[in-house]
């Protein structure tokens, strides 16, 4: 019964985030925010439960989209994580700072990753890619590299700060711009060169910085239920983030890696999970 009552409580959770904003900044914008991206994730979950095939596909673009064009493209707002750097220094509590609170600072905290898995615009494509299984064994000295665009990301804008750059918001449009370019083409060919969908999601995304820990201390995991469980290893087959999905420990491989994509559940054959 409570499974059921699930895509109810994700659109209420994000209906009063919504309410609350709106109350206190006076812009019926994040009402409507809140409301759009918690109907699509209400939606995404129900069809999930329905076992529809592309339930988690059609949140990712609903809210990917809406986030990556709506926001960023017409709204002019930089969404990616120098946005975030920027906004936080104007000491303005714009789009980018909210999003990466709910979605990338404290959300994860109850939901992980699931930034990743269901509404990413950039693994919204990846997604759809031929490798949606890793074809490959991870390539862990790689993982430096998002450590290491996390902090270029603040040296240039702290740069343009301290600087005084004029312009510095056409500056940052630019550079969402760009930075989407490169996201997407960099993500493609790393898909295919080692034949994975999300190597771009474990070597380069700097986000994964903010999320890794919090996820950590994730309160929605997913775990196995030993009474069911045969051990038969398809979940762990499954998982396009090599997740140790039989391992409840939170100390697991990957396990901050996570991204409630729910592939493991899909394949599962005694719905042990």
């Amino acid at each position: 019964m409570k499974d059921k009552l699930l895509p109810i409580l994700a659109l209420l959770l994000f209906a009063g985030i919504g309410i609350i904003l709106w109350q206190a900044f006076g812009k019926i914008f994040y009402l409507f925010n809140f409301i759009y991206i918690g109907t699509f994730l209400s939606l995404g979950i129900f069809l999930l439960r329905k076992k529809h095939r592309y339930a988690r596909q059609i949140v990712q673009l609903g809210v990917g989209l809406y986030m990556l064009v709506g926001l960023g493209f017409l709204g002019r707002e930089n969404m990616q994580i120098e946005g975030f750097w920027f906004y936080l220094f104007s000491g303005l509590f714009q789009a980018a700072v909210i999003h990466y609170l709910v979605a990338k600072l404290a959300g994860p905290l109850l939901f992980g990753r699931g930034w990743c898995g269901w509404a990413c615009w950039t693994a919204a494509v990846l997604d759809f890619l031929p490798y949606k299984r890793p074809e490959a064994l991870r390539l862990r000295k790689l993982g430096f590299v998002r450590y290491l665009l996390f902090a270029l990301s603040l040296i240039f804008v702290g740069a343009l700060f301290v600087l005084k750059v004029e312009n510095i918001e056409q500056i940052m449009f630019v550079s969402f711009i760009v930075g989407n370019i490169l996201y997407y083409v960099v993500g493609i060919v790393l898909a295919f060169a080692f034949r994975d969908n999300r190597a771009f999601c474990k070597y380069i995304c700097p986000v994964t910085v903010f999320l890794k820990p919090a996820s950590y201390f994730s309160l929605l995991r997913i775990k196995p239920d030993t009474s069911l469980c045969i051990k038969c290893g398809a979940c762990e087959r499954a998982c396009p983030m090599g997740v140790e999905i039989l391992n409840e420990k939170r100390s697991r491989k990957n396990g901050t890696e996570c991204i409630l994509c729910y592939e493991c559940s899909k394949v599962c054959p005694k719905d042990a999970l």
